[in-house]
């Protein structure tokens, strides 16, 4: 290919990224937009992108509304909670998948990427029954738990190839040091696989966090209600949205995601098995 010809394809592939990043970032910046303008620009025939006049007023209404903190704290808990059992259970698994390439070993994965096409309404109903006859229906703990089913495969299926990619040269050596199974986990395998373990708490939080279906079928209590549940009351009976105040919620309720990925994103994205192994 020539000079030319690689300038034009570079100059395609950055347009192309700049326009799905412009994609991306659309809804976020309407939605931001639309927080901070006041009820007579909501209503404007032609509506613009800055406010003309911003207020805070939507955040107020928002609070006085609905209990948004309370909801919150629901989303966070059963969030955190969720994310941690996950890559618990998870983690171990995921050892003796990548380590023992069985036959039973590969049947287990090729399920496991199976259940993710299974669609919600399609597993709703035997749950709903199960957590009744555990009498965990309208319980956090329900919840919780359905999280964590929810995001156990997929949280598998992430960590093996993250195993995998961690070199068994280094556990031989460390077995020829005479370190244990134990200890060259912990010491040897275990810092090695932060990112992967990162990066897949961080997919659990966000999918607990973000999750309407099962809250809003397993949650009948106001206060145990989760963020995203509460912000479908926004809409009145004949479903027309108080939007001002919605705007308002849905960018609160968006901030935190945002935020806990920029805290983490150089842990995910950081070489840490650069040089670990010299060829």
């Amino acid at each position: 290919m020539t000079a030319r010809g690689r300038t034009a394809t570079r100059t395609g592939q950055y347009a192309a990224l700049l326009g799905y990043l412009a994609f991306l970032a659309f809804p976020f910046l309407w939605l931001f937009s639309t927080a901070f303008k006041p009820p007579r620009e909501l209503a404007a025939a032609h509506p613009t992108w800055i406010p003309a006049a911003p207020t805070l007023e939507n955040f107020r209404h928002a609070f006085d509304q609905q209990p948004l903190l309370a909801a919150a704290g629901n989303s966070l808990l059963a969030a955190a909670v969720s994310a941690l059992l996950a890559v618990v259970l998870a983690t171990p698994m995921a050892y003796v998948l990548a380590r023992h390439r069985t036959r039973l070993a590969r049947a287990a994965t090729g399920w496991v990427v199976v259940s993710q096409a299974f669609p919600l309404v399609l597993v709703i109903i035997p749950l709903f029954l199960i957590l009744k006859g555990l009498q965990l229906v309208d319980s956090r703990t329900g919840l919780i738990l359905v999280y964590v089913v929810w995001a156990l495969p997929f949280a598998l299926w992430m960590l093996t190839g993250y195993v995998r990619a961690v070199p068994r040269e280094l556990e031989e050596a460390a077995a020829v040091d005479g370190a244990g199974r134990l200890r060259t986990l912990l010491s040897v395998t275990g810092p090695l696989l932060a990112p992967g373990i990162v990066a897949t708490a961080l997919f659990a939080f966000l999918t607990a966090w973000n999750e309407f279906f099962f809250a809003l079928v397993l949650l009948k209590s106001p206060e145990k209600q989760t963020l995203p549940v509460v912000l479908t009351h926004f809409l009145g009976a004949e479903g027309v949205a108080d939007l001002g105040p919605l705007a308002a919620a849905a960018l609160l309720a968006t901030l935190p995601g945002l935020l806990l990925f920029a805290a983490v994103q150089r842990r995910i994205t950081g070489g840490m098995l650069a040089g670990a192994v010299k060829s």
